[in-house]
């Protein structure tokens, strides 16, 4: 007993939280951190490119013959190894192996669509490098840089029927209660560097909680408390508590052996019939200081980069306009493009801001303030596109024509037709129906990014099975 109090005495110090000493559920001696994290529902996800409905983990699958992905050529130097973030990841590995039929199905799942893997690869090109240095400086296994890849594949716009949201798919409360900010104008969540902090103290955290890193990921996907009924059950039956042996939901089941499959192939991808892309191993991205209010368009037009490319690295802002309430804040841009960013901006004499707010009236229409400002209604609607929010900002526009339901797939989501208007782009309209803009090019086959007006789209979208009882008054902003 002074042994114990010796110890915990220490640890709580060292660690310098609000902690205590006892022993997890699976009697092993930890540090608890004070107070718990509330209990959440398990997260559905259904990100743009996560799971494949027809894919059955209990049929036995035959191995497919697979396609190759482009190679790209890197020159023959005797330290490559040590330039490709790969090889870094590879190095850092430290959980457990997972041999499981589960395992070899998402390995055959994964290796079977090799388009569908590069287009993950490719997105986490931007995120990886600094995930990595992040799990590296808490001592974590390197494994837990690939999680991503589980939760959303690295799509920052994924969200969930459950609303999870973002590359680590926080559900609201968990990202609340490690400060991930959600309101009209920022959703934290998506933040790239504020949700791997919040994610990776999530993991440590659980880790603690449950004294193996399986079990840790287990409750990150399915709630802590669903963990810890589990666990509980099998000791009153007598029965041992390892991930393996708890009877957990399916989606949980697989978590873990999904993360093995992708660390599988990742590992030695020419075992797959596979091919991965060199990874550079140094930073895509840095933080910039920005003005409190600035416009998404001009911002990105000052680092010389592409709106999309704004977006993939400041997901997080919901608004055509930039806004803080501190003097100033911080963006993600390009290494290449924050030097470029920081001179133009000194430079630039225009208006940095176009847009302003506008708290409308009960019932009053879009349409109406659109005309009101003499802006355009389409774009107006599309700056207001709120992605966390309910079927009535879609309902209240029904009275456009730029789209008609038609069928209902289900109590949850809808196949609706929509025809493209003049100035609407792919990603307007994803962010408009709370999809991805992959989603809507894979599920209309679109060779590429361009569309052309009076096009047709299926898209397919999300609806609540109830409307709210009351409406909210609307915030539009106008330009």
């Amino acid at each position: 007993m002074m042994l114990k109090a010796f110890l915990s005495a220490c640890i709580c110090s060292i660690l310098a939280l609000n902690s205590y000493a006892d022993t997890n559920l699976t009697g092993d001696y930890i540090i608890v951190l004070d107070p718990p994290i509330k209990d959440e529902q398990s997260k559905d996800f259904v990100a743009s490119e996560a799971l494949d409905p027809s894919f059955n983990l209990n049929k036995n699958i035959q191995q497919p013959t697979l396609n190759y992905l482009p190679k790209l050529e890197v020159p023959s130097e005797p330290s490559k190894q040590n330039q490709d973030l790969r090889q870094r990841i590879i190095s850092g590995y430290a959980l457990p192996e997972v041999n499981s039929p589960y395992t070899q199905n998402h390995e055959t799942w994964y290796a079977s669509r090799p388009d569908y893997m590069q287009r993950m690869m490719g997105r986490s090109q931007r995120y990886l490098y600094h995930i990595v240095t992040e799990v590296e400086k808490r001592g974590m296994p390197s494994e837990i840089a690939l999680l991503p890849m589980v939760e959303s594949a690295f799509n920052p716009e994924a969200s969930s029927r459950s609303k999870a949201a973002g590359i680590w798919q926080f559900m609201p409360q968990t990202g609340k209660n490690f400060g991930l900010k959600q309101d009209w104008w920022k959703d934290n969540r998506r933040d790239i560097t504020a949700a791997t902090d919040a994610a990776l103290n999530y993991l440590q955290k659980l880790h603690v909680m449950f004294g193996t890193w399986d079990l840790a990921l287990a409750a990150y996907n399915a709630g802590e408390g669903t963990v810890q009924r589990a666990i509980e059950r099998n000791r009153r039956k007598g029965l041992p508590t390892d991930y393996a042996s708890l009877a957990l939901p399916n989606e949980t089941k697989n978590y873990v052996p999904k993360l093995q499959a992708i660390k599988n192939i990742i590992t030695r991808p020419e075992n797959y019939g596979l091919n991965i892309d060199y990874i550079p191993n140094r930073p895509y991205f840095k933080k910039v200081v920005a003005p409190n209010k600035i416009d998404a368009k001009v911002a990105a037009e000052l680092a010389e980069i592409s709106q999309d490319e704004f977006k993939s690295l400041n997901p997080e802002y919901k608004r055509p306009l930039l806004k803080s309430d501190e003097a100033v804040h911080e963006i993600l841009l390009p290494v290449s493009a924050a030097d470029t960013f920081i001179a133009n901006l000194a430079a630039y004499d225009k208006p940095l801001v176009s847009w302003q707010s506008y708290h409308s009236k009960q019932g009053e229409r879009l349409e109406r303030i659109a005309k009101k400002f003499g802006v355009d209604a389409a774009s107006l609607r599309d700056a207001n596109l709120d992605s966390t929010s309910n079927s009535q900002s879609v309902k209240d526009s029904t009275s456009s024509s730029k789209y008609q339901e038609v069928k209902s797939t289900g109590s949850k989501t809808l196949d609706i037709k929509h025809t493209v208007e003049p100035k609407e782009t792919l990603f307007s309209i994803a962010r408009r129906y709370e999809t991805s803009v992959e989603e809507i090019i894979q599920n209309n086959q679109l060779g590429s990014n361009d569309i052309k007006i009076g096009q047709e789209l299926i898209i397919q979208s999300y609806q609540p099975a109830t409307e709210p009882k009351s409406k909210r008054k609307r915030q539009s902003r106008v330009k």
